[in-house]
């Protein structure tokens, strides 16, 4: 059964740190560009981080750029999101999605179907209070 099972969110003060991880299983890994996207109530999906298959290439939406850092890490069959200096602004339900050597410049900078991705993850809640 394919799996992405996100984890790590949680309630943070603004100007703090979480680590999000998302367990793939079910799927070849390697083969798959992972991206991190989030959602806020009554508002769009936005793409927040991605990391291509094959060349490991990582992409920001600009609004995370220089905050946040993704990483893979094959092994262990997990990618990982780690969020700095947190803003009340990054307050949403953070979902990761794969898909088979999918482009990050294409998944990150313009809008998306659902179907795109191959997989999703159900999400996990970020809550940044100020």
């Amino acid at each position: 059964e394919v799996q992405l099972v996100e984890s790590g969110g949680g309630l943070v003060q603004a100007g703090g740190s979480l680590r999000l991880s998302c367990a793939a299983s079910g799927f070849t890994f390697d083969g798959y560009t992972i991206a991190w996207f989030r959602q806020a109530p009554g508002r769009e999906r936005e793409g927040v981080s991605c990391v291509s298959a094959g060349d490991g290439n990582t992409y920001y939406g600009e609004a995370v750029k220089d905050r946040f850092t993704i990483s893979r890490d094959t092994a262990k069959n997990t990618a990982y999101l780690q969020m700095n200096t947190l803003k009340p602004e990054d307050t949403a339900l953070y979902t990761c999605a794969a898909v088979y050597r999918g482009p990050c410049q294409v998944l990150l900078y313009t809008k998306i179907h659902r179907n795109t991705m191959d997989y999703w993850g159900k999400g996990t809640l970020v809550t940044v209070s100020s």
